[in-house]
């Protein structure tokens, strides 16, 4: 989830104050990702740096307004304009969670897939239990909370189907091919590099 991007998106459209900008991110995205105050002006103070944004007028209350920059609406444009790419190497906390688990020796990797699954299972029949409970079932808001809400169904569902093929696979190795003793050659120091072969973004092209 991009804030800088969302919260220059929203004073493309007129400037806002910190408070207010929460209040409409959280109107756009059906309050499913909710930002505090202190986050608001946190990134606001980088996108001023960056010269995206910059304070405006102060009304009556002691409100600063924030305004964007042409800079800022042209990398909102950018934004809205290009696909979001997902990196090889963002690191997925659950996938590195049973590849570890499945190279420690004695550890019951069917268990901890298990009790993942029950997890998943759980937050996707509560996703899907959910009920709007805002003023207007039919408005803009409802369509952005049930947008949200859909993609977090989805991904619970897809992560259930990760989580089967999985454990498919791990049946097929006896345990005592798996696990991996704590190595006694030193390692070298850096990174290793991966060969073009080995990087699954580039695997992924071909």
């Amino acid at each position: 989830m991009s804030v800088r991007q969302s919260l220059l998106a929203i004073l493309d459209q007129g400037p806002c104050y910190g408070y207010q900008l929460r209040s409409e991110f959280d109107r756009r995205t059906g309050s499913t990702w909710p930002l505090n105050v202190g986050q608001i002006y946190n990134t606001l103070e980088r996108l001023e740096r960056d010269g995206l944004v910059g304070r405006g007028f102060t009304d009556e209350k002691g409100h600063v307004y924030w305004q964007i920059t042409d800079a800022g609406s042209a990398e909102v444009a950018s934004w809205l304009s290009s696909p979001v790419v997902r990196s090889g190497a963002t690191r997925d906390e659950l996938a590195i969670k049973l590849a570890v688990a499945a190279t420690l020796p004695g550890v019951d990797v069917a268990a901890v897939i298990q009790a993942q699954r029950r997890a998943s299972l759980e937050q996707m029949q509560s996703l899907q239990r959910a009920q709007y409970t805002g003023a207007d079932p039919h408005g803009p808001q409802q369509l952005a909370w049930s947008l949200v809400v859909d993609s977090m169904i989805f991904a619970a569902e897809a992560e259930v189907r990760w989580l089967d093929h999985t454990e498919q696979r791990l049946t097929r190795h006896s345990r005592h091919t798996m696990g991996l003793e704590l190595a006694t050659e030193h390692p070298k120091k850096g990174r290793p590099t991966l060969s073009r072969r080995d990087d699954p973004v580039a695997t992924a092209e071909r």
